[in-house]
């Protein structure tokens, strides 16, 4: 299994969070991500921004909004 990233580039996060389906709402202090689920509920998603984003906001991010690791990190490494 690849390891979980320290210090993840924003570019690279957002770009693994729209392969999983989310869009950018807003962009301001946060981004305002949200995913439209196939049962018709929305998941919304607040990523600080920050050039780098630490691995343990990220594993926080990622447990509040329902996504495995190896899913994140499968779309990760594809961006």
């Amino acid at each position: 299994m690849p390891r979980f990233p320290v210090d993840a580039p924003r570019d690279k996060v957002l770009k693994a969070f729209a392969s999983l389906g989310f869009r950018l709402l807003r962009e301001g202090a946060h981004l305002s991500l949200e995913r439209e689920n196939e049962d018709g509920t929305k998941t919304p998603l607040t990523v600080p921004n920050h050039r780098l984003i630490q691995g343990s906001t990220l594993r926080t991010i990622l447990t509040q909004s329902g996504i495995t690791r190896e899913e994140f990190l499968t779309a990760y490494d594809a961006a």
